[in-house]
């Protein structure tokens, strides 16, 4: 038995030093833990099919006002950062791309008198705009904070809750609702099917007194988001306001408009103007020249070959993904 012991001792021995010989490994240690991505990490790039290929929604109209519908590929001319694009890749009428439209409200106290045909007007936008199983809408109330009342849907009925649900109170936090609804709402939608064109209409008198971001981080990250925001004012003062012009920034940087009601009625036709522009839209896709992944802001310009008096709005930038 002593004998077994001692040669089985021995065994053990001579394989552990023939494993030392070797050059065995030892043991791998535990992977590095995962790290959670920090905010900065959900805020996508403009571009999202290739980091070289830009994609801009636009609108023309001529020296009368009146939308221009007809124009091709070769009317076009797009300058990125002060260079004319390499290539235009894609070019179309996008009359028949879905929607995906956020309406914000202002239901802080400074709109109470006016509430409620503010909701009448943007419940005949929602039910003339939307098309079943085509395109989708959500709404957003916001005083001191964003409160969805309703989510994306197609329903007008749901729709149509969704805006009865708003209630006047509180203060205003308009940079944050236009930043929220850009981010955590139309960034993040579903586009599983193909593009598609995202809006925002806002419904507000402009002033802002609770936001914890300001007007220009709102406007960045409606820029990010490919977000075009169209702006209708309450202040039906006939004076324009600090609000107003507020108003117009947001709209102008985004490729939107801003309306300014004289009176409530005017209201109803300012949704009405939106509702027509938004089906006499173009869209391009092209290809910038000495385009680096730099995460720099980048310039749009967009201008009509031979059609003198033609105004063109769009988008002034974007940001170009990092490395």
């Amino acid at each position: 038995m002593k004998l077994v012991i001692c040669l089985l001792a021995v065994l053990c021995l001579s394989l552990v030093s023939l494993g030392q010989d070797n050059g065995a490994a030892p043991p791998p240690s535990a992977p590095p833990p995962v790290v959670a991505p920090s905010q900065d990490s959900d805020i996508a790039t403009t571009i999202h099919r290739t980091v070289s290929e830009v994609n801009v929604v636009f609108t023309v109209t001529d020296k009368h006002g009146h939308y221009v519908k007809d124009l091709q590929k070769q009317d076009i001319q797009v300058i990125d950062d002060g260079r004319p694009a390499v290539e235009i890749r894609s070019f179309s009428r996008q009359t028949d791309l879905p929607l995906q439209v956020g309406l914000l409200v202002d239901a802080s106290n400074s709109v109470r008198d006016r509430f409620k045909f503010e909701q009448q007007s943007a419940i005949e936008f929602l039910n003339q705009t939307i098309r079943p199983r085509y395109d989708k809408a959500f709404v957003v109330g916001f005083d001191s904070t964003p409160e969805v009342t309703q989510d994306f849907t197609d329903d007008s009925g749901l729709l149509d809750d969704g805006v009865h649900a708003l209630r006047p109170g509180g203060g205003t936090a308009l940079f944050d609702a236009i930043y929220f609804a850009s981010r955590d709402k139309l960034m993040k939608a579903d586009q599983a099917n193909g593009p598609v064109r995202r809006a925002i209409i806002l419904l507000s008198d402009g002033d802002d007194n609770q936001s914890h971001v300001t007007r220009e981080e709102a406007i960045e990250m409606a820029e990010r988001a490919e977000v075009i925001i169209y702006t209708i004012s309450t202040n039906i003062s006939g004076d324009k306001s600090s609000g107003d012009k507020v108003l117009q920034r947001i709209a102008d940087a985004t490729g939107g408009r801003a309306f300014f009601p004289f009176q409530l009625t005017d209201v109803a036709n300012a949704f009405g103007e939106i509702q027509d522009e938004l089906r006499s839209q173009y869209a391009v896709s092209y290809k910038p020249a000495g385009f680096e992944l730099d995460g720099r802001y980048r310039t749009i310009e967009i201008a009509v070959l031979g059609h003198k008096g033609d105004h063109v709005r769009s988008r002034h930038g974007y940001y170009a993904p990092s490395r």
